[in-house]
């Protein structure tokens, strides 16, 4: 592909777009930055919240711990974070310095200020209202379709910003119509890495540090250790161990920054550590490293397009699939070893449903890594699922589109379960 080609520099900036660095569950902390740019619009600090939550958002923020704020959990957590302690020009890492003087005011803020949350269907997966009040004044910030996409800002009445949201699309973002696994491929193989370093770099070194934390220390169930301990220190086990690991610090109070795939830290985790573990215990160079990457990521977005941000469809499979695209072509592995490892590993776990984040986040992301080397291993020798094996249709993008429709439309009332179960408990 020529760096004249549209897509060339359209692919790069999708990575741009989608591999930004957030710290803690990427829900909890969209809701947190509402909160600190209502904050900054009202100008003072609030004595009543309310908080308009769809309900996958409320499904993703009610057992994750939000970072720095000493695991505390849930809806007004990550509120009063925002709120007390958040930098809303930081976007994704809106609470990522925070002091302890900082921890203590939150604790007693969320004692004292009556913080309401509401159930809102506007016809959007994604998205979040804050409004606070000030006795007479108020501010108002709303966001939907993905995690920084503040659509409005009100104070006291008055639109500050308004933007249209033509339903759930990535508006503002560059066509991801431009991604398809040809081109992709293409795209990986005559990229100058120079022009994927800037965007590429941040993920190793972030998520490979939360994954080495999440192994050294005790978190959530600790499945990166359970594995390790259970199947030894082989390669297939290290890159699914790694990949856990980074999800079990993230999902239960780590602060360290991870570098987000489609909206999601786990994402971001899943289609980076298993592909940069294999690059390692296989000597394959930095720049064959980076042109893996740049596949797995490629791969996870262009699944995860006609999926959205936020489904019962659990992300770690999309971002799985990626990681195994990723490893297939780090073992030499030619354009139909990447589709058909792709192929095979969604029609092994494509069942696998989101009931929000939390720390068995970790060993889904282990089994769906586990699938895509499974889905590698099944191409090596010979065998694969073919048109007609249950969602699998003949050709990469019909699959693809398969998933993202089943995922999308058909799991809509699963969603809705899973949303009223977790109201419930």
């Amino acid at each position: 592909m020529e760096k004249t080609n549209v897509k060339y520099n359209a692919y790069i900036k999708i990575l741009e777009e989608e591999l930004r660095p957030a710290m803690g569950c990427t829900e909890p902390i969209a809701l947190a930055y509402a909160a600190a740019v209502a904050r900054k619009v009202l100008g003072e600090l609030p004595d009543k919240v309310v908080i308009g939550a769809s309900g996958s958002i409320i499904k993703n923020v009610k057992s994750v711990i939000v970072p720095n704020t000493d695991h505390l959990k849930g809806i007004p957590a990550a509120a009063a974070a925002g709120i007390v302690a958040g930098d809303p020009d930081k976007e994704l890492e809106v609470i990522a310095s925070v002091e302890k003087e900082a921890i203590a005011e939150m604790k007693e803020f969320l004692k004292k200020t009556p913080i309401s949350v509401e159930h809102v269907d506007n016809g959007f997966t994604f998205e979040i209202v804050v409004t606070l009040y000030k006795g007479e004044a108020w501010s108002r910030v709303r966001i939907v379709n993905f995690h920084t996409n503040i659509v409005l800002i009100e104070k006291n009445g008055e639109i500050l910003k308004e933007v249209p949201v033509e339903g759930e699309t990535n508006e503002g973002l560059t066509d991801r119509s431009l991604l398809n696994m040809e081109d992709i491929w293409d795209f990986i193989n005559t990229v100058d890495v120079e022009d994927l370093k800037h965007v590429l770099d941040p993920q190793i070194r972030c998520n490979m540090a939360i994954a080495e934390e999440g192994l050294k220390g005790n978190y959530g169930a600790n499945i990166g250790s359970v594995l390790l301990a259970m199947n030894g220190d082989d390669i297939r086990t290290r890159a699914r161990a790694w990949a856990a690991a980074g999800s079990d610090a993230r999902m239960n109070g780590c602060e360290l920054p991870v570098i987000i795939n489609s909206g999601s830290g786990n994402q971001g985790i899943t289609a980076s550590v298993p592909v940069i573990v294999y690059a390692k215990e296989l000597n394959a160079g930095e720049e064959k490293m980076y042109r893996a990457l740049a596949l797995s990521n490629l791969t996870t977005i262009h699944q995860k397009t006609p999926i959205g941000r936020l489904s019962a469809f659990c992300g770690a499979v999309s971002a799985g699939a990626g990681a195994g695209a990723g490893i297939a072509y780090l073992n030499g592995g030619d354009f139909d070893a990447v589709i058909h490892t792709v192929v095979n590993a969604l029609a092994v776990i494509s069942g696998m449903v989101c009931d929000g984040a939390k720390a068995s986040c970790a060993a889904k992301i282990a089994e769906s890594v586990d699938a895509a080397i499974l889905g590698y291993n099944m191409y090596v020798k010979g065998q694969q699922f073919y048109g007609g094996d249950g969602i699998v249709k003949k050709g990469v993008e019909n699959t693809i589109q398969n998933v993202g429709r089943l995922a999308k439309d058909g799991m809509k009332k699963t969603n809705e379960e899973i949303i009223s179960i977790m109201i419930e408990c």
